[in-house]
């Protein structure tokens, strides 16, 4: 089953896009005035689009290499330096997919309290019930799922787009250039100061970005992989600028800094009022459900192809009849049900 690029973009988008940008609007501003978040973006994007540049080349220069970073990795370094890149990407891809397991019901919370901060028992016991819906998805097969993945990565970009809209509309300069340098709060420091508390923020918002090089093995061509990434990279970047920057035209930095998370919830709120809030919340679940769906299938893929190198034990490798990499799924997913259950117990 060969992807295109636009399940390719998808997957690049949809690992991008979960609940980071939600925050945006309060963790740029609680460390920074406007220009400094503009710097910041600025900065960000340079280094972004070079480590872009760097999977086009590769996929371009070394076509034969699949699953991405992993492969990379074994490539140049040898088989000891691909084993732990394929295992620390995959531990880090499903325990990843703990915390949007807990944040979807955290979300949910704000319709139905029972859910809590995503570790009470009906929160565990629905994160439990989302979970194998998505293995059974993802088993139905690849190109299934990917299909599935481009549904849900429009419906969660959609709400952010008409975010932009609303909030480009009603932006006022005279809010934005009130405090541009960030000089009139004495806590935010120097702009080299503020200018470090977004890179944190605004790295973190691209982690996913390798998600087409991850599946090149699946690419129907393999220029489509170079393509989706820059698709998925100026996409998200624009998003992501926008978000930021135009909120702290309609409230000022202390307000912004100030709101609680989702903080694009807040803001909306100021311009439409509690509607503006309800529909945030509701874009936040489904953008980390779709999240959710696009990290489970990087996480079985990357010991699925490491297996068949002999990089990662061979039962990794097993495959249905659909192509899917079972076995692979569903350790990864009994691993991720294991992690669910242990937050129960969880004190924060």
């Amino acid at each position: 089953t060969k992807l295109r690029v636009g399940s390719l973009t998808a997957l690049v988008i949809g690992s991008m896009v979960g609940s980071g940008v939600f925050s945006l609007p309060q963790n740029m501003a609680a460390g920074a005035g406007p220009l400094a978040v503009l710097i910041g973006w600025a900065i960000t994007a340079i280094g972004m689009l070079a480590l872009v540049f760097v999977y086009q080349s590769l996929a371009t220069r070394k076509p034969e290499l699949d699953a991405g970073p992993y492969a990379y990795a074994k490539a140049g370094f040898g088989p000891f330096i691909g084993f732990n890149s394929a295992w620390g990407y995959w531990i880090s891809a499903w325990v990843g997919n703990v915390s949007y397991a807990v944040i979807v019901f955290s979300a949910l919370s704000y319709f139905f309290p029972a859910f809590g901060d995503g570790n009470t028992w009906q929160a565990v016991l629905g994160a439990s019930i989302l979970l194998w819906l998505i293995h059974a998805l993802v088993l139905a097969g690849i190109r299934q799922a990917a299909i599935v993945n481009v549904i849900v990565t429009v419906a969660k970009i959609a709400p952010i787009v008409l975010f932009v809209g609303v909030v480009g509309v009603a932006f006022k300069l005279e809010v934005w250039s009130l405090d541009f340098t960030g000089f009139g709060n004495a806590s935010l420091g120097s702009i080299t100061a503020q200018v470090k508390s977004t890179m944190l923020v605004t790295l973190w918002v691209f982690i996913g970005i390798e998600g087409a090089s991850v599946f090149s093995g699946r690419a129907e061509r393999r220029k489509d992989i170079a393509m989706a990434t820059l698709l998925g990279f100026f996409t998200c970047l624009a998003l992501y600028a926008l978000v930021s920057l135009l909120s702290l035209g309609i409230l000022s930095q202390p307000e912004l800094a100030a709101l609680k998370n989702p903080s694009m919830a807040g803001v909306l709120e100021a311009v439409v009022g509690p509607w503006g809030a309800i529909l945030i919340n509701i874009a936040l679940v489904v953008s980390v459900v779709g999240a959710f769906l696009s990290w489970t299938l990087l996480a079985a893929e990357i010991p699925h192809v490491a297996a068949k190198d002999g990089t990662m034990p061979k039962f990794f490798g097993r495959e249905s009849e659909r192509g899917v990499p079972s076995t692979s799924l569903l350790i990864t997913n009994l691993l991720v049900q294991a992690f669910l259950v242990i937050t129960l117990f969880a004190q924060s």
